[in-house]
C-alpha cells in the first residue's frame, strides 16, 4: 500500500510466456499489493508461467476478446478485489516496472488521478528501437489529438497507465471498443469528464518478443483514433452527441 491505498497491477497478456517472469520479477511488491493477469486466449504457456511464478489472480478468456476486451476484464477484477490505484503494465517487458512507484505516488498523494508513462518525453522511444514510421505516426496523431481535444499530452498511445479507482468508476469504459482504440476512447472520456492527466518519461524496449501491431493494424488504429478525436471535438462544440461521452457532462 501507499498512503493507506491498495495498489493493484494488471497485466493484459497475450502470448507473454517468454517475457512474463522478467516483468513480474521487477514489480516492487513493497508497494504493490496484488497482481492480476488476464490471459486473452494465448496459444503459448502464459497461464502455466503465471502459476509457476505465483500470480494469485489469473483470469483466462476462452476466446480472444481483443486488447480492449482484455483491459475491461483487468479493471473489473481490480475493482472487484478492492483496488484504490490500478496500474496497467504490459507483460511483454517493453516498459520498465521500476516506474510503478513514482506513478502511483502521484495518485496516492492526490497530485493527479491519472498518470501515463510516456515514451515520447525525452528520447526513450527511438533510443529503445521504436520503428521510425511508428514514431512519426505517433507524433502526427498526437499533434492532431491535442488540437482537437485542446490538450498537451506528449503521446496518447502508451500502454503504461495508472488510474485512481474513482476515475474508472466515473467512466463507462465497459461500452468502449474491444480493440486497440479502447485506450484512446478511455483517455478522451477522462478528459471529457474533467480529470487531469500527468506524464512521466518512460524508457522502452523493442525486441522480437515485445508486443507490436503491424502496419495494417496500425493504420486501422490510427483511423479509429482520429474518429474518437473528432467525436470529442464535435461533442464539445455541441454539433453532435456521441454515445462515447453520454453521461459525462459537456
Amino acid at each position: 500500500m501507499i498512503n493507506g491505498q491498495k495498489v493493484v497491477v494488471v497485466l493484459p497478456a497475450y502470448n507473454a510466456a517468454k517475457t512474463l517472469k522478467p516483468t513480474y520479477d521487477e514489480i516492487d511488491r513493497s508497494i504493490v499489493d496484488d497482481v492480476i493477469l488476464v490471459d486473452d486466449a494465448s496459444k503459448d504457456d502464459t497461464i502455466a508461467v503465471a502459476r509457476q511464478i505465483g500470480i494469485q489472480h489469473i483470469v483466462r478468456h476462452e476466446k480472444n476478446k481483443g486488447y480492449g476486451g482484455n483491459q475491461k476484464s483487468c479493471y473489473n477484477k481490480a475493482l472487484e478485489i478492492g483496488a484504490d490505484i490500478i496500474v496497467m503494465l504490459h507483460p511483454d517487458y517493453q516498459y520498465t516496472p521500476a516506474l510503478i512507484t513514482p506513478m502511483v505516488s502521484l495518485i496516492a498523494n492526490k497530485v493527479y488521478p491519472v498518470v501515463l508513462g510516456s515514451r515520447i518525453l525525452g528520447k526513450g522511444a527511438l533510443k529503445g528501437g521504436m520503428p521510425m514510421y511508428k514514431y512519426l505516426f505517433n507524433r502526427m496523431l498526437t499533434m492532431t489529438q491535442n488540437i482537437l481535444m485542446n490538450q498537451k499530452l506528449s503521446e496518447y498511445h502508451t500502454g503504461y497507465r495508472a488510474y485512481h479507482k474513482d476515475v474508472l468508476l466515473a467512466i463507462p469504459f465497459q461500452d468502449n471498443s474491444d480493440d486497440f482504440v479502447f485506450d484512446n476512447e478511455l483517455l478522451a472520456q477522462i478528459f471529457y469528464k474533467g480529470f487531469e492527466i500527468a506524464e512521466i518519461t518512460c524508457p522502452t524496449k523493442y525486441f522480437d518478443e515485445a508486443s507490436s501491431i503491424n502496419f495494417k493494424r496500425s493504420s486501422i488504429y490510427g483511423l479509429g483514433v482520429l474518429r474518437v478525436s473528432f467525436q470529442y471535438f464535435f461533442n464539445k462544440i455541441g454539433l453532435v452527441k456521441s454515445k462515447l461521452f453520454k453521461g459525462l457532462g459537456k
